[in-house]
């Protein structure tokens, strides 16, 4: 049997349309600034950009030890782009370290992506010294945290009227209409309810009709069939006069389309904006990524989809090296496990394409594995029957807006009897200047791509333990001198072994192939030591070495994961020998041993 919802309940979502997500006591707080922020943090609401930044600094104050703040930079409207540093000194400098970075909402209405962020210092900085696993992650990496890249997006997106999906972009100005004029007719929130929801007029000849399960829903008429409606698209007036609606908004270059890696012009890659980096935002969070080379993983979070996307962004990139294939796997499977109902894809096969996308910048250029983490899982929205199972992560139409009629009258219901009528509006009559009598409902902005703050705890704690395995598995090295034997009157074979415990290699296989920065290494030195030939050693039964030909005494080094390199040198000379690991990503070690036993 087919539920309808009852009069009482129409009504009741009515009456509890005004009722906003984020609350009217929270959103005075915001507006005035009044509300403190405290540690722990919370993760039952959503914070605005002012909040956020206070977050950041309530935790500085708090653990003084453990992070540093730093202004990355600024963005186009001037706010301040924040992130923190989370290390412990007292087992070395971050920079010697390996890092692990994540940031999110590059796009300014996918907030949930940082809370997320902010949940991972959380966990890092509120359970150090009393959780054993998370203490180990912090005393032996180094985390980079940026919370908000699009910072004028998320500001306005909190503050201003929206749709689920806008105020998207960075805010760098453009004439879409090619009228001469920039950003002069972006949507309008007719009714002042602070959403920008759907329009639609009564139109015989219109190709959707009302839903007969719902009456506040519609669904497509089939081609037999008589029209109801015309749907015109989200609120809004012709500001410019030229004939069109909402044609011409605030923005449009895409943040996540203007990195220096693959990037293509705008006829190839919407939004990628006229030159690579052109966000000022986005070159200076570029900077403070290069600034601090030892990261080795990345995850930027996006807001919806229930995904854990790796790279390559398209087709046309450089393929994945097969070593590096088989780490991703590592941290991908057991990220689906971890978030159940996300699924491990590649991004340009599984998904769509993307030119200039951070991740492959992150991957390709600095050598860091990288994910994007989309968040939000529609599907979770449920109100069925059955015992609880994890959703299936959205299909692509889905994510994109193609809902299925089924699907739509279950989240409304979910909106009725779980949120109480937080997440449609119900249509209302209005005098359109252009239009005329239409009427104005649908989806409230926090909706749709973002989960009721009821259920962001549980996505934040999964999403962040996810970044805190990946961290788990960064490579942990040690080096020991395995064997010193003269083999003449001043002639010595030493061999040495470089072995990381760790579930990552010390640096990317790609990176090794392609070389975009000079690899780690192991140096021999000492006083009177003179090496006279070195290389590695690929067979110790044999004594079979590749020796290298010049400058022997500095050897390229590569460890794998759970795995080993051996070293062999033939050096002359009587003393102490000296052996160095110096790592991009893996910090160093040091052995020794005596040459004239």
């Amino acid at each position: 049997m087919k539920i309808r919802p009852p009069a009482f309940v129409i009504l009741m979502a009515t009456a509890l349309a005004s009722s906003p997500v984020v609350s009217q006591s929270a959103r005075t707080a915001a507006e005035t600034g009044a509300e403190s922020i405290a540690v722990p943090l919370r993760f039952d609401r959503y914070y605005t950009y002012e909040q956020v930044v206070e977050a950041l600094r309530t935790l500085n104050r708090a653990y003084p030890q453990l992070t540093a703040l730093n202004l990355v930079g600024r963005s186009e409207e001037n706010r301040e782009i924040w992130a923190m540093t989370v290390n412990n000194p007292k087992t070395g400098p971050a920079l010697s370290k390996p890092g692990i970075y994540v940031d999110g909402n590059i796009h300014g209405n996918e907030i949930q992506a940082g809370e997320v962020c902010l949940g991972v210092l959380n966990l890092l900085l509120t359970r150090y010294g009393q959780n054993e696993a998370i203490t180990k992650l912090v005393d032996r990496n180094a985390f980079y945290i940026l919370p908000v890249v699009n910072v004028d997006g998320r500001y306005h997106f909190l503050r201003d009227a929206n749709t689920s999906s806008s105020d998207r972009t960075l805010r760098i100005p453009k004439d879409d209409d090619r009228d001469g004029l920039v950003d002069e007719d972006a949507a309008d929130d007719l009714d002042g309810d602070g959403n920008i929801c759907q329009m639609r007029k009564k139109d015989p000849f219109g190709q959707w009709k009302t839903d007969p399960e719902d009456p506040r829903l519609m669904v497509r008429i089939k081609p037999e069939e008589k029209g109801e409606w015309t749907v015109l698209g989200e609120e809004g007036l012709d500001n410019d006069d030229d004939g069109r609606i909402n044609e011409d908004p605030a923005g449009y270059v895409d943040g996540n389309r203007n990195w220096g890696y693959n990037w293509a012009p705008p006829y190839v890659q919407s939004g990628s904006g006229y030159y690579p980096f052109e966000g000022t935002g986005i070159r200076a969070i570029a900077r403070y990524i290069e600034e601090r080379p030892n990261i080795i993983v990345v995850y930027a979070f996006h807001n919806n989809g229930g995904m854990f996307l790796r790279v390559p962004g398209t087709k046309s990139d450089e393929p994945v090296h097969p070593g590096d294939v088989a780490v991703y796997d590592v941290l991908g499977q057991n990220a689906e496990q971890i978030v159940p109902g996300y699924r491990y894809l590649i991004a340009w096969k599984d998904l769509y394409s993307t030119y200039g996308d951070f991740t492959d910048f992150t991957y390709y250029m600095l050598g860091a594995y990288s994910f994007v983490g989309e968040l939000f899982i529609t599907d979770s929205e449920t109100y069925r029957r059955g015992p609880a199972t994890a959703p299936a992560a959205e299909r692509p139409e889905d994510m994109m807006g193609g809902r299925r009629p089924e699907r739509e009258r279950e989240r409304i219901r979910f909106s009725d009897f779980v949120t109480q009528g937080d997440l449609f509006r119900p249509w209302k009559p209005f005098k359109h200047p252009q239009y005329g009598d239409i009427e104005i409902g649908g989806w409230v902005k926090m909706s749709s791509r973002l989960p009721h703050p009821f259920m962001l705890p549980d996505l934040v704690h999964r999403n962040a333990s996810a970044v805190l395995f990946a961290a788990s598995q960064t490579p942990v090295i040690s080096m020991e001198v395995t064997s010193t034997e003269r083999v003449g009157n001043d002639l010595w074979k030493v061999r040495v072994r470089l072995v990381n415990d760790g579930g990552l290699p010390t640096a990317t296989y790609q990176s090794l192939q392609k070389k975009p920065f000079a690899p780690d290494f192991l140096k021999v030195a000492g006083q009177g030591i003179k090496v006279v030939a070195g290389g590695v050693l690929r067979d110790p039964y044999r004594d079979q070495v590749d020796y290298k030909s010049q400058r022997p005494e500095v050897q390229p080094a590569h460890v794998p994961a759970h795995g080993k390199t051996d070293f062999q040198f033939l050096l002359s000379g009587k003393g102490t020998a000296e052996f160095s690991f110096v790592s991009r990503k893996a910090g160093t070690a040091t052995a020794r041993t005596m040459l004239n036993r």
